[in-house]
């Protein structure tokens, strides 16, 4: 597969050239074989000859009406003359059906089969990239919407476009020369009519093009408002921010509906423009082409052939629009993907140049290294650094969070070169041996494990391909993972999820070093491999790795010096530099020393360890316990490894498959207030309906007027002409109104369902966003999608029905009145046209859906882009390739047989509708010369059936999809009609004057609403004085968090009560209850907003700039904001992206401290952060708890050794409580025993 090799020479001469980054066209089909360009020729041929059939048609049609209009004295050979004309139809319709199959299927297949032949090698050569491209030019989020959406776009460009685009070229040629063949001269005047349709066409597109984006933009702030609001729905709600998340969303709803309004006026004028300019035009053939009938000697025929040719000719110029549109987004797309796949990396893992030896001892050097990572190319973190580690030993680095560590292994697995100094194994240098098989024999376990979304069986095979049945069984129990792996229900088949999701930490750690054990490697390399892992999943883990170590070269990296005590050598590392090396026990020996400091630095945090996710091979209940409490407050469902991603999507779509029948009475009722404005709107609709109908006798009129005796020719042409610029008028006015005054009521629509729902879903209870279809995502969807899909049902439908309605009735009023034998046999033939209509609209649209199809190869691509590290790692590169184009392969079926099915249909239609004309021309020359009807008549019958239904089609093309409508409507009267449980809108209710704060718990039990065979409490009772601080603690899943979720009353409990100075607390009023509490939690959620309006927040009316730099000083926080450039004008960023830690925590304090809460609420409040933030946070805390109720939960003994009183949370009850020093003094007790368990661990 090496296409594109040749290729790159021209590229790059192309690069220069080129600035707009955009490839040349021909440049899409630089990777066609032979086949391709036989299809591409096949498909080329045909779409000229079916493009020429619309202008030959032209001149059979002035021929037919020349044979009607000169036999009108003489009807008895109408017959004759007629049928040999509607032969030539015949042969016509034979040609036009072949060509039209030839050239949609040949574009098609060869479109399909090229775009997944550049997506396979856009893939391949993504997958050989070095890891700095990753660093710097890419990510995953790219690389997937590269191979799904820029493939499409690709595809688009070269596939049934092209064809279509010949087409459209062809008839456009083909009718300039017919028309200028039959009469030059009225060829030239009717060209004038082109440039205003040209300029109106243009202008309406750009302007609406520019409403759109400002509609969008809006929407789009909206849609923040909601993401940010339901993502953090917690914060809300504990800071009381409903009310305030209401009014930002109605204020970016304003903007959106005024740009809708001017959209559809826009969109009307344009429309009503280009059809008077149309009429205009008709009205100038008809007084001209009089006058050439009589000054020039044409035909009638001869005028309504350069008449249809010269519009069809132009009209097929402006449908060009759409194909140019998608070659330039090929082309735009191409240009970055065909860069890709002519990249070549400089550490290639394809490259099969380099030494391969029969195997390596594994000493590993690193010599006088300097490296600074390529997307940072400022900081340097090697200068001159060297490290040696002979073979068989255990060498440990340790040191503080960026000082380097990591970095030695990515050089080790040659991620990276070093900018000087070199990397040797067994004195070779790195870059002399062949990248793949240096690979294969190192192998790495980090952090955090990356798994492929597969089985587990195939995840450990990516240690080695061919491995057996036995090996894989070894690896895993020498993994200490054999015995989960039973358990689970299909074993090794089970699936992991995406990211391994479905399992827990520990249990994706073991799998990871299965892999790396199959691999049977000569250097292991283990980066933090155990620091995500609680205390029990640990030792299993860390028993693994121990047993695996043994007779190879190790290099490990870790936090926690637990795990580096039996190393044979322990190097320290600091900013860049080894600052001491030695064993274990040398290195203690000198307390000074920097290894002392760090085990010293180690102590004073003891427990600082996170227990986050339990080993599964506890029991089901104490895992789902684990679980429940592991989500901290603001992970938006209560729980870790809840519901895999399939589950979800099956309740997503449960309520909308049988959506319940929503009265049409209730949804016109939410557009009553727009009552006026809809029925004038409809009385519109009805004058557009009859619109195109009466252009259908006005033609024929005008072909009646171009056989008259010449004075009646004269007078009679004036005439009509004025009628079609009287009728252009009535479309001028009639278009705009229509649109305009549907816009207005559907936008309002929309502003007020979107209002209602939002306001609607932010008083929900907390619980209810617990479910997985009310993520923020999914309600965003839900209120930008819902509301516009039901304006169709209303406003849109309407206006279509009426319309619609409107031209079916002129229609067949007209023709019935003309001659009723006729329009009987051609409303029969009818449906076929409409057939036609439907197939050609959809083959303007595109028949591809190749997003959907390609789904889940894309999900295959996103695995592998997004551990790249891991693929690289283990040489995995093949194996993704393979199963991606396994992957590939049904959709690239199902896309050839599609083209050949929309080819199959495409020539049909078109073969029906020549045979169409064909007969119904035909019985009408037999009608004539039964003296039944004249020839005006016949062609009046023609016309106006043929012009409603053109018209039905088009607007109808135009119809909103009423079946999503219809669900989309049922899901938002769900919302609407759900009443909240607790309900923060609720304004009645007590409010004290002054707060104690005595808090009192009695006899609570509780379980999450969404998994309520897990018991939380039984019976739990706890009091809590004014003023004093309560410590909460416990292992992970005890519950601690839950309490104070349902001291804010986030949830109620199932039984029990909880009191604030004697009161009950669900007879407060919501508000002002949460009003009294100031929450810190471990991952504090900032909004995207300014420093100053994040602390503002916590207050209720607008904080004072006096009560804001208050605050800010007791959270330690004044400081580190003055020095920043904007001070308290600085944005955060996306969830406080822009600050560290401790800084967001710091905020949160103080947006806390600004409602001068009588209750502190600290969830873990010091957790996430590193010694000095913690120290700092831990003072602002303590000024603040002075005289306030506090509730702390904390793993860290540190923070709570001062607390009044100390409670123990066990199985859903408080099993002891006391101070510090009492507890401290139980032998066997709990709160003794966690203690010791933190200072074992962190030992």
């Amino acid at each position: 597969m090496n296409y594109g090799v040749e290729e790159e020479s021209e590229l790059g001469k192309e690069k220069g050239k080129e600035r707009t980054d955009t490839v040349p066209f021909y440049k899409l089909f630089a990777f066609a074989d032979v086949t391709d360009y036989m299809l591409m020729m096949i498909g080329s041929v045909s779409a000229m000859g079916n493009g020429l059939s619309m202008p030959l048609m032209n001149l059979l049609l002035g021929d037919l009406i020349n044979s009607f209009g000169q036999t009108q004295s003489n009807t008895n050979h109408i017959v004759d003359v007629v049928s040999k004309v509607t032969l030539k139809f015949v042969y016509l319709a034979v040609g036009c059906g072949v060509a039209s199959f030839l050239q949609v299927s040949s574009w098609t297949i060869t479109g399909e089969r090229q775009a997944a032949r550049i997506r396979s090698l856009y893939l391949k050569n993504i997958l050989r990239q070095d890891i700095s491209f990753f660093d710097k030019e890419t990510n995953t989020g790219e690389v997937i919407g590269r191979m799904s959406g820029d493939t499409v776009r690709i595809q688009e460009a070269m596939g049934e476009k092209v064809g279509k685009f010949t087409q459209l070229l062809s008839t456009f040629v083909g009718g300039f020369v017919v028309a200028f063949v039959k009469g030059w001269f009225l060829t030239l005047v009717m060209l004038t009519a082109i440039p205003p349709m040209v300029i109106s066409a243009s202008a309406m597109s750009v302007v609406i093009a520019k409403m759109a984006s400002q509609g969008q933009t809006a929407y789009a702030k909206a849609a923040t408002v909601v993401e940010q609001t339901i993502g953090s729905i917690r914060t809300v709600a504990s800071f009381t921010g409903e009310k305030k998340a209401v009014a930002d969303y109605n204020k970016s709803l304003v903007v959106a509906y005024s740009s809708s309004v001017h959209e559809g006026l826009v969109a009307g004028v344009g429309l009503g423009s280009m059809t008077f300019i149309l009429f205009c035009s008709y009205a100038l053939a008809v007084w001209f082409g009089a006058k050439m009938i009589l000054e020039r000697g044409y035909t009638g025929g001869d005028v309504l052939t350069v008449i249809f040719s010269v519009l069809t000719g132009s009209m097929s110029l402006g449908q060009t629009s759409p194909c140019l549109s998608a070659f330039a987004a090929g082309r735009a797309a191409a240009f970055k993907m065909f860069e890709t796949i002519n990249r070549k990396p400089e550490i290639d893992a394809y490259d099969k140049k380099g030494k391969v030896l029969n195997d390596i001892r594994g000493d590993i050097e690193l010599k006088n290294v300097y490296f600074r990572y390529p997307a940072r190319p400022d900081e340097e973190i090697f200068s001159g650094f060297s490290l040696c580690i002979s073979s068989g030993t255990t060498a440990a680095l340790v040191g503080q969070s960026g000082s380097g560590k990591s970095t030695v292994i990515s050089l080790i697995e040659r991620f990276y070169d070093p900018q000087q100094g070199e990397v040797l194994i067994d004195n070779i240098n790195l870059k002399d041996f062949q990248l793949k098989w240096i690979r294969e024999k190192i192998s790495l376990v980090s952090q955090e494990p990356v798994l492929f979304t597969s089985s587990i069986k195939d995840n450990i095979l990516y240690g080695k391909d061919d491995a057996s049945a036995d090996e894989i069984r070894v690896a895993a129990e020498l993994a200490n993972a054999a015995k989960f792996i039973d358990k689970l229900p299909q074993g090794l088949d089970t699936m992991v999820g995406e990211h391994g999701t479905q399992l827990s930490g520990g249990q994706k750690q073991r799998i990871a070093i299965a892999r790396a054990i199959l691999k049977d490697p000569r250097i292991l390399l283990l980066d933090e491999a155990t620091s995500a892992l609680d205390a029990e999943s640990e030792r299993v883990v860390q028993e693994a790795l121990d047993r695996i170590m043994v007779n190879r070269t190790t290099v490990i990296v870790a936090h926690r010096l637990s795990t580096v005590r039996n190393a044979d050598m322990i190097a320290v590392i600091h900013r860049g530099k080894m600052v001491e090396k030695g064993s274990h026990s040398e290195l203690v020996q000198d307390p000074e020393g920097a290894y002392s400091r760090l085990i010293k630095l180690q102590e004073v945090n003891s427990g600082s360890e996170h227990h986050n996710s339990e080993d599964q091979d506890k029991s089901e209940t104490e895992k789902e316990l684990t679980n429940i409490s592991n989500s901290r407050s603001f992970d938006l469902s209560p729980q870790i490894n809840d519901p895999p991603p399939e589950s979800m999507k099956k309740d997503v779509d449960e309520p909308l498959k049988h959506p319940p029948k929503v009265p049409l009475r209730r949804l016109a009722y939410l557009n009553k207030p727009e009552m006026p404005v809809l029925i004038i709107g409809s009385i519109v609709s009805i004058i557009n309906g009859a619109v195109y109908p009466t252009f259908g006798i006005l033609l024929s009129r005008m072909i009646k007027t171009f056989y008259e005796p010449p004075n009646k020719m004269k007078s009679d042409s004036k005439y009509w002409a004025l009628m079609f610029v009287i009728l252009g008028v009535v479309a001028f006015v009639a278009y705009p109104g229509r649109s305009y005054l549907f816009a207005v009521a559907g936008s309002k629509l929309i502003k007020r369902i979107r209002s209602l729902c939002f306001e609607k879903v932010v008083n929900m209870e907390v619980g209810w966003f617990d479910k997985p279809e009310n993520s923020s995502g999914a309600i965003g969807a839900r209120l930008s999608a819902d509301a516009a899909n039901v304006r169709g049902l209303i406003g849109d439908a309407l206006a279509q029905i009426v319309q619609d309605a409107s031209s079916a009735a002129a229609g067949l009023v007209i023709a019935f009145a003309a001659c009723w034998q006729l329009a009987f046999v051609i409303l029969a033939l009818v449906p076929i046209m409409s057939v036609n209509a439907y197939v050609q609209m959809q083959y303007l649209k595109g028949f591809s859906n190749a997003k959907y199809m390609y789904e889940e190869a894309s999900q295959v691509a996103n695995d592998a882009v997004g551990s790249i590290r891991t693929v690289a790692s283990f040489c995995a590169e093949e194996r993704v390739m393979e199963l991606y184009i396994q992957k590939c392969e049904c959709p690239k079926k199902t896309g050839i047989k599609q083209g050949l099915i929309s080819g199959i249909g495409f020539g049909v239609t078109l073969f029906l509708v020549y045979c169409m004309y064909a007969a119904s021309f035909y019985a009408g020359a037999r009608f004539v010369e039964a003296g039944n009807t004249n020839f005006e008549n016949v062609f009046r019958v023609f016309f106006a059936l043929m012009f409603a239904a053109i018209g039905v089609f088009q607007s109808s093309s135009l119809a909103p999809d009423t079946t999503k409508a219809k669900s989309s409507a049922a899901s938002v009267f769900a919302i609407l009609d759900r009443e909240s449980e607790i309900d923060p809108s609720d304004v009645s209710g007590l409010t004290l004057e002054t707060v104690k704060g005595d808090i009192e718990i009695r006899h609570v039990s509780f379980k999450y609403p969404t998994r309520p065979d897990v018991e939380i409490f039984r019976d739990l009772c706890l009091t809590i004085h004014s003023g004093k601080t309560v410590a909460l603690v416990g292992e992970s899943g005890s519950g601690k968090s839950t309490v104070i979720q349902l001291l804010q009353r986030f949830y109620n409990p199932d039984s029990g009560c909880i009191t604030l100075d004697g009161t009950e607390l669900y007879k407060f009023q919501l508000k002002w209850l949460r009003l009294q509490m100031g929450l810190v939690s471990q991952e504090p959620v900032l909004f995207n907003d300014t420093i100053r309006a994040n602390i503002a927040y916590g207050k209720d009316v607008d904080a004072t700039e006096a009560e804001i730099l208050a605050a800010s000083e007791l959270a330690n926080a004044h400081n580190f904001i003055s020095g920043l450039h904007q001070g308290y004008n600085t944005m955060v960023g996306e969830r406080g992206i822009q600050m560290s830690g401790g800084q967001k925590q710091r905020v949160a304090i103080a947006r806390a401290i600004v409602k001068s809460p009588k209750i502190l609420l600290l969830d873990e409040a010091t957790s996430a952060l590193d010694a000095e933030s913690e120290r700092v946070v831990q003072d602002a805390l303590d000024r603040v708890m002075v005289d306030r109720s506090t509730v702390v939960v904390a793993h860290r003994l540190s923070t709570i050794k001062g607390a009044d009183v100390i409670a123990v949370v066990k199985n859903g009850v408080i099993v002891e409580k006391g101070k510090h020093e009492e507890l401290i003094g139980i032998n066997d007790g709990f709160y003794a025993s966690l203690v010791a368990l933190h200072v074992s661990s962190s030992n």
